[in-house]
């Protein structure tokens, strides 16, 4: 579904993502490890369009999306949960949610949110409040929520669990599994590797923009090969 091809990808003379190549299944969690400053965010960024990448290939169902314009790539199927969840402060809970829908091709009617509000019933309750009014928590519930609505090809997920308490982490990551079963290809990002580990078919580990290692999650060899390279 995704397929990234020899990515390079520079700030000003920083040359951030050299050279990765990674591809993510339908149904698949690919995890994305690495310490500050790697270029985990930055390759989300160039996936989503965000950051225009210098040369390689993004596509996403076999269309090539490399230096697209982010809504051009959003309505391609690509939904990203960025690091700090970017709500928009102006706006209600539901307001919110229905950007989500213009993703979607086609009628968006305001019933496709009932299946969303079912799932997340703290906001279907505070569905008229401003959002900045949700804890930290039900802002990235609320984030999470934005991208079912879209019901995306892939889904880009920055750092979901930071700062949550762990009851709203298990919750978060239910969510991801849910949205894996649902055929979406997801790249996450995310310092909490041990519960990050739990839920992906696949990880790779990145420093200096490349990746250094791949593997298995299940496969204890692999797994502790990138607690190593972590220091975890």
């Amino acid at each position: 579904m995704l397929s990234i091809e020899n990515l390079h990808s520079h700030y000003g003379l920083g040359h951030i993502i050299q050279g990765i190549s990674l591809n993510v299944a339908p149904g698949e969690v690919v995890g994305v490890f690495g310490r500050n400053g790697v270029g985990k965010t930055t390759l989300l960024k160039n996936i989503a369009g965000w950051v225009k990448p210098t040369s390689g290939a993004i596509r996403v169902g076999g269309a090539d999306l490399k230096g697209r314009e982010p809504d051009e790539i959003n309505r391609a199927g690509v939904a990203i949960v960025p690091e700090e969840r970017r709500i928009f402060p102006g706006l209600t809970v539901q307001e919110n949610l229905e950007l989500g829908l213009l993703a979607l091709k086609g009628p968006k009617p305001a019933s496709k949110l009932d299946p969303v509000l079912e799932r997340f019933p703290r906001l279907a309750e505070r569905a008229r409040q401003p959002a900045t009014t949700l804890s930290g928590g039900e802002q990235q519930m609320l984030a999470m929520a934005r991208i079912m609505v879209a019901e995306p090809k892939v889904a880009l997920i920055d750092e979901p669990s930071e700062g949550l308490a762990p009851m709203i982490v298990a919750e978060i990551f239910a969510i991801v599994r849910q949205m894996r079963d649902k055929g979406c290809a997801t790249v996450l990002v995310e310092q909490n590797i041990h519960e990050a580990l739990a839920i992906c078919d696949r990880f790779v580990a990145i420093e200096r923009g490349q990746i250094v290692l791949s593997g298995d999650p299940k496969v204890d060899s692999d797994r502790q090969k990138l607690l190593d390279k972590l220091a975890v």
